[in-house]
């Protein structure tokens, strides 16, 4: 059976752009946005805040809702998982160039699979795993002091050194906090670009779900705080939003226990991505075509549930954008990016606590990288 694509491909306009954009406005350059100069730039991210969801909940987020106009949705990356999408945002740059192409994936050096979120040791250092400069270092070699400001417990986490190095984190616990941080970061420093991070729609989703009241409690706060910092923005305060991925509720009725038709699993040595966004990555030593052979088994099982795209096809279809030959061991030799409402878990895993989880995302959907780029204050005009 033949590949399969996406039907939908990637727009020009992508969260890779947002901050160098914001950057150069701050440097009174020209950018892909067509951002106003500025003195004073904030880049607002709310983890797991989709276009389709802002839509469907728009009576609970006027000030995200009235703005959200056909120009102001944007693309995210692939895979539509977090440290993708951050990195890519903080670096200006597509995964395939940064390295951080999935959730979990293969630290080949070590022959096995790394969590790019919390499970980074000295075996995978933050200054070098994470191969780009960021726009908080490019900012500081142009004078422009840079801020990160979000939850203490993510200060001088492996993660954070490494999509958020050249900037000064400030820590604030909850998003009324945050943005009061913000506020005295721009009466006090005559030039800022502030990076703002709210984690609290994309914690809520995967615990219960974007269209539980929890969530739709984090959306309402997120909107009256936006709402209130706008209002109080300076000529030459520009503020924009946007988010790393959108969410899917999936139903446990909804998983797929792949490992349970071996011809799935035959030769696959790691198991990384996300349930939404597998990384297979086969056994060393394997005939030339292993990959191929074992796309196809997928293909024959789950073409009507999923893409399935060997790492050679990803990288022509230019999933990851340009693919660095030292980022090529990362990417599974076979990808199962979920088109449909289901979700993939290995049964086999000890751990099964990962499939209390509503909210997902990692794919290729509209729903999960179709994103918001919200314009206000001096960025409005």
């Amino acid at each position: 059976m033949p590949m399969i694509l996406p039907a939908r491909q990637f727009g020009a306009l992508r969260l890779a752009d947002v901050l160098t954009s914001s950057l150069a406005a701050l440097a009174g350059k020209q950018n892909v946005f067509s951002l106003p100069p500025v003195e004073k730039a904030v880049v607002v991210l709310a983890d797991g805040l989709g276009v389709s969801a802002i839509k469907a909940r728009a009576g609970h987020a006027r000030f995200l809702a009235t703005r959200l106009t056909k120009s102001a949705v944007i693309e995210g990356v692939f895979p539509a998982t977090t440290v993708a999408g951050i990195a890519s945002l903080t670096t200006g740059v597509q995964p395939g160039q940064h390295g951080l192409v999935g959730y979990k994936v293969r630290d080949a050096d070590n022959d096995r699979v790394v969590n790019q979120l919390s499970g980074w040791d000295e075996g995978m250092q933050p200054a070098t795993w994470q191969r780009a400069t960021t726009v908080f270092e490019r900012s500081a070699a142009v004078g422009v002091p840079s801020f990160a400001i979000g939850p203490k417990r993510f200060y001088g986490s492996g993660f954070s050194q490494a999509a958020l190095r050249g900037a000064t984190y400030l820590s604030a616990e909850s998003i009324a906090d945050r943005f009061a941080m913000a506020r005295r970061v721009l009466d006090t420093t005559p030039r800022a670009l502030i990076y703002l991070y709210v984690a609290e729609l994309d914690i809520a989703a995967h615990a219960f779900g974007w269209e539980s009241p929890k969530w739709l409690a984090q959306l309402e706060i997120l909107d009256g705080e936006l709402a209130r910092f706008e209002s109080g923005l300076g000529a030459t305060e520009g503020l924009l939003v946007t988010a790393d991925h959108g969410v899917i509720d999936v139903p446990s009725t909804k998983h797929i226990l792949f490992d349970t038709v071996p011809s799935l699993v035959a030769h696959v040595r790691h198991i990384g991505g996300d349930p939404r966004c597998l990384h297979l990555y086969l056994e060393a030593g394997l005939a030339d075509g292993a990959a191929d052979v074992l796309a196809e088994c997928w293909r024959d099982t789950e073409a009507d549930r999923a893409w399935v795209f060997t790492r050679d096809e990803a990288i022509e279809a230019g999933l990851f954008g340009p693919v660095a030959d030292e980022v090529r061991p990362r990417i599974g030799d076979v990808i199962v990016a979920a088109r449909k409402l289901v979700a993939y878990y290995d049964s086999r895993e000890t751990n099964q606590a990962p499939r209390s989880m509503v909210g997902q995302h990692g794919s290729l959907t509209d729903e999960e990288v179709r994103i918001p780029l919200i314009r206000a204050g001096a960025f409005a005009v």
